[in-house]
């Protein structure tokens, strides 16, 4: 049986993690779990069924680049045989909104009960990354949904930048959301992972972040610094957007990969580009052209994602056919785009970047 400490102190001993004191804070909460899942089922009463013990989940949170995303990786791993599951929280809600209505296609009234009972049958842990509420439909029905794993026997681990109080903030109707944080706070031990160190930034600090002309060198270039990021383990992630989805082709621990046509020639707006820049820490951005007349409306909403980015502080790594003084240079919208320009090259900056 092997322990997340245990496979934590393996790991730095081989050189492959660096120790950090927040993170080692934290095993202890991950062992918990542990023994508490490999528990023995214990029998109430004569005649009665074994039943496993309840197992307290854990909730992650604390700033970007922290490590959170590596230690649930790696806690995952560590359990072996128990049934678990690991995954971003915006792509399973995707599936259980996708599911409940192949339910309702059936005329199942309680579309979610089947759904949360199919998913508690499958697995005992639950391992999300990024636990965020930005869409009201997940608002909505993420307590009920909760509410049945955790009756079924379902530990769940989560991460998040977030406290739990701060979920769904300034949301439609958050009122009504407000059972769920409580249920968090009664089912979930809140741990706040606070290191002053970022990870993820350490890697870029000093390193290029723009690359330009388009080249093959260039491609090489940031496909190195995408298996550096994530290794290239990466899988798509779908936003819900207002009852449109917005697709990330390449996304893994907070890390998306995209090319200009994906974000920019798709028929997007800026609700959509906020989503996107809520949802993602570091932005690999590819193959931004010249622009001009001949692709003015991509122009403008390549302004607007820019807009987007840099408000939230998203870091991003992109290559592009010119400097961003260059890339456009005639046609209307030449004189607008200085701002964008501007904000392309403070992005550009060491000390700039994820915060929160």
């Amino acid at each position: 049986m092997t322990h997340m400490t245990e496979l934590y102190q393996a790991r730095v001993a081989a050189g492959v993690l660096e120790p950090d004191p927040a993170q080692e804070a934290t095993l202890p909460e991950f062992d918990r779990i542990t023994e508490g899942l490999r528990a023995e089922p214990v029998k109430r009463g004569l005649f009665r069924k074994a039943v496993r013990p309840e197992v307290k989940g854990l909730y992650l949170w604390g700033g970007v680049g922290r490590g959170k995303s590596m230690l649930m990786d790696l806690f995952v791993e560590s359990l072996e045989e128990i049934p678990s599951r690991r995954v971003h929280f915006h792509a399973f809600m995707q599936e259980i909104h996708a599911k409940m209505h192949e339910a309702r296609k059936k005329g199942i009234e309680d579309a979610l009960a089947p759904v949360a009972e199919d998913v508690a049958a499958s697995v005992r842990l639950l391992a999300f990354d990024e636990m965020q509420i930005t869409d009201i439909t997940d608002a909505m029905i993420v307590g009920r949904l909760f509410e049945a794993l955790f009756e079924a026997g379902v530990t769940v681990v989560t991460t998040s930048n977030r406290v739990p109080d701060d979920l769904y903030k300034n949301g439609l109707n958050r009122q009504l959301f407000l059972p769920f944080i409580a249920l968090i706070k009664e089912k979930m031990q809140v741990h706040e992972m606070a290191s002053p160190r970022d990870f993820r930034q350490d890697r870029l600090t000093g390193n290029p972040v723009y690359f330009t002309p388009l080249s093959a060198e260039i491609r090489a270039e940031m496909e190195a610094i995408w298996q550096d990021l994530t290794g290239g383990a990466a899988s798509p992630l779908t936003l819900r957007v207002k009852g449109r989805d917005v697709v990330l082709p390449a996304y893994r621990n907070g890390v998306a990969r995209a090319t200009f046509y994906d974000l920019c020639g798709a028929m997007l707006g800026p609700g959509d580009y906020l989503a996107l820049a809520d949802a993602v820490k570091v932005l690999v951005l590819e193959n931004i052209p010249q622009l001009g007349r001949s692709n003015f409306n991509e122009a403008k909403r390549f302004v607007t994602l820019i807009d987007a980015l840099y408000e939230a502080g998203v870091r991003l790594i992109c290559s592009a056919a010119a400097e961003p003084e260059f890339l456009f240079v005639e046609g209307d919208g030449a004189f607008e785009f200085e701002r964008t320009a501007s904000r392309l090259r403070e992005m550009q900056d060491r000390n700039w970047g994820t915060s929160d």
